[in-house]
């Protein structure tokens, strides 16, 4: 199943994230990677790479990130691990977290997670 890592400036915020997502898909594959390891807000690296090593598999990872540099940092995990199937995704994190782990759990594939969630708020 595809997996999901929740990155945040708030651990408070990834892990409510995570818990609402799990709410519509109990069985989700979802990471918190929220804060900095001393619990400040911010975004760490060292966090957010453990969260994609942990949920990685072949059937792939996606990162949702709440602003700002969290997109940044996420981006350089991806690139520093070079694993197939890892893609940072901008969309509504709360939203796009509930969307995408209800379409892995129903067994959706990567690539049409990945585009679901990328035209998930544009309106033609």
């Amino acid at each position: 199943m595809v997996a999901f890592v929740i990155v945040s400036h708030s651990a408070k915020l990834s892990e409510g994230v995570a818990d609402l997502a799990r709410m519509s898909a109990p069985n989700a594959r979802i990471f918190p990677a929220g804060g900095l390891p001393d619990g400040a807000y911010g975004t760490s690296f060292d966090l957010i790479s453990e969260a994609v090593k942990c949920a990685y598999s072949e059937e792939g990872v996606i990162l949702i990130f709440d602003m700002g540099s969290a997109a940044m940092t996420s981006e350089m995990v991806v690139e520093s691990l070079s694993l197939n199937k890892v893609r940072v995704v901008d969309c509504p994190v709360a939203e796009g977290a509930v969307l995408g782990t209800v379409l892995a759990e129903s067994g959706v594939d990567f690539d049409e997670i990945v585009y679901e969630l990328e035209n998930f708020s544009k309106t033609e």
